[in-house]
């Protein structure tokens, strides 16, 4: 009989250990999002279903940083903000449908908790048992951890009160960039920021909020699409043929 010290030496413990590190860490965000929900105009039960429903932290701070700039008004804009950056999530179901397995609804459960995190740790691992161990255990738990620390946040931000009286009406789009900074790594990640970051400087001051930060996605999109460096599907085929990446 499996001991549990036995299984968290196997393959599958090693994936369900590293899922719990990293879901320790992340949910401590949640008291973050839970506070500046509340401090950009959010109700504490309206906080709490954004996290259990929509549950992607970089999407989750761009929609309160859109409705703390615009207030509810400002509320499609920020759904559409927030949409945008929960697109990758549709790249990783795709990604991630193999490691799955299962029949439809197993699927249909797993995109709850396909994050950056779980997809992350759920591909680290050198086995499919661990790779799906490391996805749920890392997804779940980030859930459940998430929504507790966003509930305790939101409380907090209740009591608090007044935002501007601790600058909280300016830290939705800090909390965001803590998100954002780690990933800008190469010259095209940082010149697709510093485009995007002009095109949103020279319209925030003529647009509602969030349209500009909609009109700055289209300057990554810009650079997928008309990459000079990104080969010729005729070039990429034949460096396929060759073995080459």
């Amino acid at each position: 009989m499996m001991t549990m010290r036995s299984f968290y030496r196997t393959p599958e413990g090693v994936a369900s250990r590293q899922g719990l590190a990293v879901a320790l860490a992340t949910s401590a965000y949640g008291i973050s999002f839970g506070a500046l929900a509340v401090a950009s105009g959010l109700d504490v039960w309206q906080t709490c279903v954004l996290s259990l429903l929509m549950f992607t932290g970089g999407s989750q701070f761009a929609f309160v940083g859109v409705i703390a700039a615009g207030g509810l008004a400002a509320a499609p804009a920020a759904i559409a903000s927030a949409a945008l950056l929960g697109v990758r999530n549709a790249a990783y179901a795709m990604r991630m449908a193999p490691v799955i397995a299962g029949g439809f609804w197993r699927k249909a459960a797993a995109t709850q908790f396909t994050i950056d995190e779980s997809v992350a740790v759920g591909l680290s691992q050198h086995t499919s048992r661990a790779r799906r161990a490391g996805f749920w255990v890392t997804g779940v738990a980030i859930w459940v951890g998430w929504n507790l620390s966003t509930l305790v946040g939101a409380l907090l931000g209740d009591v608090l009160g007044d935002p501007r009286a601790y600058g909280l009406d300016a830290a939705a789009a800090a909390a965001f960039l803590a998100l954002l900074w780690p990933r800008l790594r190469g010259r095209q990640p940082l010149a697709v920021a510093a485009g995007a970051a002009v095109v949103a400087a020279l319209l925030t001051p003529v647009l509602m909020p969030g349209i500009p930060v909609i009109a700055a996605a289209g300057v990554a999109v810009a650079v997928g699409l008309f990459d000079p460096r990104r080969p010729s599907p005729a070039v990429s085929g034949t460096l396929e043929e060759k073995g080459m990446p």
